[in-house]
């Protein structure tokens, strides 16, 4: 989800809620401690420079009980570091702690923002040396070929 589509969505619901990839809610009592501009900078595999440039959400769990982040707070907070930092129209990245800090994607299912996983992937594939991956074959499904090995030929 890009920064402009919450800006959105946060003008047309009544709460901020989240869900984690498991289902479980992140406590509505949270903050987001952090609105920030992410810049990375490598080389992948294939000796390939690139850059990656997210806007980055920290969620906390505090425990002040009766704390709730209202849409328009949140709002009111990006808009700040639009302001301040030059935040751009990237892709929002959420860091909860659960077991230990994650780094989520995030999506909306019309009710509640869900935070989902995000996995790692070779960017330079045909330069690393992993080998295309092989079809699956239904052996009941080969035909006897004239070439093919019959019980008794001598074959194997």
């Amino acid at each position: 989800m890009k920064l402009s589509q919450i800006k959105s969505i946060l003008k047309t619901v009544a709460t901020v809620q989240f869900t984690l990839p498991n289902g479980s809610a992140v406590p509505e009592h949270f903050h987001v401690t952090e609105v920030g501009l992410i810049t990375k900078k490598f080389i992948d595999c294939g000796g390939t420079l690139r850059e990656e440039v997210v806007v980055n959400f920290q969620l906390w769990d505090a425990n002040d009980w009766e704390h709730r982040l209202k849409p328009q707070k949140l709002l009111d907070i990006i808009e700040l570091s639009e302001k301040v930092i030059g935040i751009g129209d990237h892709e929002i990245e959420v860091e909860y702690q659960d077991t230990t800090i994650g780094k989520y994607d995030l999506d909306f299912d019309g009710n509640t923002f869900l935070l989902v996983n995000k996995k790692t992937a070779c960017l330079a594939l045909n330069q690393c040396g992993i080998p295309a991956q092989k079809p699956n074959v239904i052996l009941s499904e080969i035909k006897n070929q004239s070439n093919s090995c019959t019980p008794g030929g001598g074959c194997c």
